[in-house]
């Protein structure tokens, strides 16, 4: 069987900005269906991945995604024609009556929930394929089976944490036997997502995109400055779900479509909107931390109620609240669990392979075998790369290395000199983090490295923390893990052992952690590789890991892209497979 799993609400962007014109731009992405992607199954088997935004330019977008799935077509060797099924990781059709008891909402369900909307855009893009072979997963229900059928374990607690599905905020699901049972919902109206995602808008970032910049600017804040705030806010309740009270403030149509209602509490009663791009003070960084705080109770309060009334020590994690990898490695250490497995694609384009693994699991049982390394998107010939190198002769040169080794040697000695470096190789990463083939790659050791990159490079906020990729053999020697601790999708914060902390001065935290990466020959044997030879020259096999690209920008997906954005930016060496590229005249 063939299926491709997709994600995405094309509509939902250009619908409110028709129907609520003159709004503020970051309003804009209080909506569904951001992240649109593209996952390919053959016979049960995850052949291709990536995501939409990494062929248009256009991060986080919703368009449908006919460039990723035409990619994932063409990886897997068949045409649309060999496809038995469409699978779509929403499904609103429970929810149309609801939806049309007023006009607005029967427009929005109409043109851009509806499987009538996703059905023009299959025949707009892929004309010759069938409807009936286009099926709809529920939001959750996908993000759970992302997770369940690709965890390794024949059972498990499933927990999906985001800020809404169609009406849900978070679901538990114990999966046993190949089959999902749900144990528990939590209404969107309680959504801690949706909360988080509202501070992280009233400290001045952009809602539905950076969450992850409030992880980072938690620890340099006191959390107890707004702790009785937050809990107040958030009630915990004895059957393992919560309340958030202060959601439910918006009552008109007006007020649940931009949390209006609930803005205007946070001004009244937490502290004043920041202006984006003002400045970040001590104020921002402690309502950071008290938030993180209250996100992590809220995690820990779900999976202690459920893990103790099923008696299950093994607990997969999905969704976009799963990828704060702060929550994650504290979950990891609580005990609560003997194993913790975090989807690496937890966000909504996870969910393309969520509906693809859902609906292949109806018609045959799934190998239920750990996801690796998603390496999963396009990779690129000579011919390609050395098109592009042509195309932009006059401002580079170039060197053919003879191997691989020869290229790792001389890419560790120019980490070792303090130098920035982009390492373009293989199959581009799906999912948010960049694991060694679309890298920005520096020596942790160096005290400047991290304003410098944030400066020149990434051009982003100076208190975001870069992670350490470290080659499994030696992670338990600088970072406080067991050895062989198993870490390869950089979703979850470890300590970085006290000793080794001033030595790692660019990788580590103000709070003394690290957002670890741990690479083995056989996840990544090109970039394991590269941090042997690294070892040899600085002492270590790590190096500072960050995503190809700059502020704004998806991480690079073609040659092209890595040229541009390396002339682009204060990277000084360009990696392209085993070519060495230089500015001309260096």
């Amino acid at each position: 069987m063939k299926v491709i799993g997709v994600s995405g609400l094309e509509n939902s962007v250009p619908f409110k900005h028709a129907n609520w014109p003159g709004l503020p731009e970051d309003s804009y992405r209080i909506t569904q269906g951001m992240d649109a992607a593209a996952a390919l199954l053959i016979d049960g088997r995850l052949i291709a991945a990536a995501e939409e935004e990494r062929f248009t330019g256009r991060k986080h977008t919703g368009e449908f995604p006919i460039n990723a799935i035409k990619f994932c077509l063409q990886q897997g060797g068949i045409s649309i024609e060999d496809v038995d099924e469409i699978a779509h990781g929403f499904d609103y059709t429970p929810y149309r009556d609801l939806y049309l008891r007023d006009e607005v909402s029967g427009k929005l369900y109409r043109e851009v929930f509806s499987r009538e909307a996703l059905l023009q855009q299959v025949q707009r893009e892929l004309p010759q394929f069938p409807q009936e072979k286009v099926f709809s997963v529920g939001h959750h229900l996908a993000h759970a089976a992302s997770a369940a059928y690709t965890s390794g374990w024949p059972e498990c607690l499933v927990v999906v944490n985001d800020a809404m599905g169609e009406i849900e905020s978070l679901s538990v699901y114990h999966f046993n036997d190949g089959k999902l049972q749900r144990l528990r919902t939590i209404s969107a109206n309680d959504s801690i997502g949706i909360l988080y995602s509202l501070v992280t808008l009233h400290l001045g970032f952009d809602f539905n995109s950076d969450e992850y910049k409030i992880m980072g600017l938690a620890p340099y804040g006191d959390p107890t400055h707004y702790r009785e705030f937050f809990q107040q806010t958030v009630e915990l309740r004895d059957d393992g779900t919560i309340r958030v009270p202060i959601l439910r403030l918006n009552q008109t149509r007006e007020e649940r479509e931009n949390y209006t209602a609930t803005r205007a509490y946070l001004d009244e009663h937490l502290i004043s909107r920041r202006p984006s791009g003002a400045p970040v003070t001590e104020q921002h960084q402690h309502v950071a931390a008290a938030l993180q705080e209250c996100l992590e109770r809220v995690v820990f309060h779900v999976c202690s109620h459920f893990a103790q009334q099923t008696g299950l020590r093994r607990v997969a994690l999905a969704g976009g609240v799963a990828l704060n990898c702060t929550a994650n490695g504290k979950l990891i250490r609580s005990g609560i669990f003997d194993e913790v497995y975090v989807q690496p694609v937890a966000g909504d384009d996870g969910t393309a392979l969520g509906a693809a693994l859902y609906r292949e699991s109806l018609a045959s049982p799934l190998a239920n075998n750990r996801m690796p390394v998603p390496l999963l998107g396009p990779q690129y010939g000579n011919d390609r790369i050395h098109a592009a190198l042509q195309k932009f002769e006059d401002k580079i040169q170039w060197r053919q290395m003879d191997s691989l080794d020869a290229t790792c040697n001389l890419a560790s000695k120019l980490i070792a000199e303090g130098r920035v470096i982009a390492w373009f190789r293989g199959r581009m990463e799906y999912g948010p983090r960049a694991l060694g083939n679309r890298s920005i790659l520096a020596d942790p050791g160096h005290p400047e490295m991290r304003d410098r990159i944030n400066a020149m490079v990434k051009k982003r906020e100076a208190f975001r923390p870069f992670a350490p990729a470290c080659s499994i053999e030696e992670a338990h020697r600088w970072f406080d893990v067991a050895a062989g601790t198993d870490l390869p999708y950089m979703i979850s914060i470890v300590d970085v052992r006290e000793e080794a902390r001033p030595l790692l001065p660019a990788i580590t935290h103000v709070n003394g952690s690290a957002r670890l990466q741990t690479v083995s020959a056989a996840d990544n044997p090109d970039f394991h590789t590269l941090l042997l030879a690294v070892g040899k020259t600085t002492g270590r096999q790590m190096v500072l890991n960050t995503s190809f690209n700059v502020k704004g920008q998806p991480i690079v997906n073609t040659p092209e892209e890595a040229i541009e954005t390396f002339l682009g930016t204060g990277i000084e060496f360009l990696f392209l497979e085993n070519i060495y590229v230089t500015r001309a005249g260096t």
